[in-house]
């Protein structure tokens, strides 16, 4: 279990439902390490200026958390968090590791926009 205050995917039917339903998504795979929880925190601030946009975490160790690749066509991760933009059910942007503030804002209103 992840400890954030973000909304939680545990599993894979719920992941499939969130892509499918919403509009606008940033789903990072993680664990509790220093990297991950530094993404964490930046999506949980984000949420407050992008109400346009549902954020998630789930746990990369979790079995569920296999429909990700399955899904997306993509690799295991390089590395740690791994976080994944959605955009009308379809991944558009993906990154693999520690990202700053400004690395993820800049995707956000690039992806997304502002509102």
């Amino acid at each position: 279990m992840l400890y954030t205050n973000l909304k939680h995917i545990e599993t894979a039917a719920d992941y499939r439902e969130i892509i499918s339903k919403q509009k606008n998504v940033m789903i990072c795979y993680g664990r509790m390490g220093l990297k991950s929880i530094s993404v964490y925190d930046i999506m949980e601030k984000a949420q407050k200026r992008y109400r346009h946009v549902k954020f998630y975490d789930m746990e990369f160790d979790n079995p569920e958390s296999k429909v990700v690749p399955e899904t997306q066509d993509c690799n295991e991760p390089d590395e740690l968090p791994y976080v994944i933009y959605y955009k009308n059910g379809e991944a558009v942007h993906i990154t693999s590791g520690m990202q700053t503030q400004q690395q993820i804002v800049t995707i956000l209103d690039h992806l997304f926009g502002k509102k």
